[in-house]
């Protein structure tokens, strides 16, 4: 998909994680840090929350950043009044494992359609190593 503008100028940050409080992205850490044209980023603690048994970050932790990116970057992409973002399918690849630190993961588009968007996720850990990616599907339904 070409570089250009997808997202409203007037979109903030701060908008972006007081959405999240009071639910799972919030206990998870997830915080939104960029809005590009093009892309979202955010990153996520590899810590208690986060962990699995053995130490490592859990692959449901990575998959449920992956499914909060694709779902805000779709319902930035989308007028509010006549639509909803929902997800329809998501897989995610484990590439690496992370066992403390931060993961960071960006957002981009692969397709913006009238009733489905493709989100690509990349999850790298703070020396910039793929840890996972994702590909999620968004349905794109209309209000009743």
């Amino acid at each position: 998909m070409a570089k250009e503008q997808i997202f409203p100028d007037y979109i903030e940050l701060d908008a972006l994680n007081h959405m999240s409080e009071g639910c799972m992205v919030e206990h998870l850490g997830i915080q939104f840090t960029e809005i590009g044209d093009d892309y979202l980023i955010a990153t996520m603690p590899v810590d208690h929350r986060t962990k699995q048994p053995m130490g490592l970050l859990h692959g449901g932790a990575s998959v449920a950043l992956a499914e909060t990116m694709g779902s805000v970057g779709a319902t930035l992409c989308i007028d509010l009044n006549k639509q909803h973002a929902v997800g329809l399918e998501i897989n995610t690849n484990h590439i690496k494992s992370a066992s403390s630190g931060i993961v960071s993961g960006k957002a981009t588009p692969i397709h913006l359609g009238r009733g489905t968007h493709v989100w690509s996720i990349e999850m790298k850990n703070e020396e910039n190593q793929l840890v996972a990616v994702s590909r999620i599907t968004m349905a794109i339904l209309d209000k009743k």
